[in-house]
């Protein structure tokens, strides 16, 4: 357990990456760091300059809102509230996305992965596949923990997963949370954002891999402080 600990601070003051050039952004904000709803709002970069797309929408997210993830942005160092696994908080910060994924084949211009129920993401801290989604069939099962990434509900029949908690190709720092994704749900989660079937499969569309999309997440504070950071 110390060695958990031990990593994921050594983590946190090492984990602010260089942002990429981005013309799509996702903007999550909430009122403060323990609601578990808020809003989200999308903006596209056109002539160099930064305009609203669509309608703000209405999402929950964390049951126990927010706390400071890992990913592209620095964790201040007087940062009181940090994501950690179980804790039923989203995470807060600066992510990429990876890719968005369904219960069916999409057309997007996005990278998008069906999954089946042998797909399973990894949330056993003590697994080195910890906060990965993988084909059961096809790794050495070490975890006794897992989501299935297609069940019987339509939770993730259409979603994108948030590049949370991926600090290198070695993988994740153990106990900072895991399973991270934007999908569909009326009620607070785990962790996720989520929103209606239609306003997700609308996000999903709207997607572009050249215009490298990111995702913006926490306190109204917060955001506008992280806004500050992209080019």
């Amino acid at each position: 357990m110390k060695r958990i600990f031990l990593s994921l601070a050594f983590a946190l003051v090492l984990a602010q990456a260089q942002i990429p050039d981005t013309k799509q952004l996702i903007v999550v904000s909430t009122k403060n760091w323990s609601t578990s709803s808020g809003t989200l709002q999308r903006y596209e970069q056109k002539h160099s300059q930064w305009q609203t797309v669509g309608k703000a929408i209405a999402i929950k997210l964390g049951r126990n809102g927010l706390g400071w993830g890992i990913g592209l942005h620095s964790i201040p160092k007087n940062a009181k509230i940090i994501k950690k696994e179980g804790d039923g908080k989203a995470p807060a910060g600066i992510f990429t996305l990876k890719q968005a994924f369904g219960y069916a084949p999409f057309p997007v211009k996005y990278p998008y992965k069906v999954y089946k129920k042998t797909d399973h993401c990894v949330d056993d801290v003590h697994s080195k596949l910890y906060n990965k989604i993988v084909d059961s069939k096809k790794v050495r099962i070490d975890y006794k923990s897992k989501e299935y990434m297609k069940f019987p509900k339509d939770y993730y029949k259409y979603g994108i997963v948030v590049n949370h908690n991926h600090i290198d190709e070695q993988g994740a720092v153990k106990g900072a949370g895991s399973c991270i994704f934007i999908h569909i749900k009326k009620v607070p989660t785990a962790g996720c954002t989520v929103m209606t079937e239609d306003e997700m499969k609308e996000i999903i569309q709207w997607l572009d891999t050249k215009s490298n999309p990111l995702l913006i997440q926490g306190t109204q504070k917060v955001v506008k402080t992280l806004l500050k950071k992209i080019n």
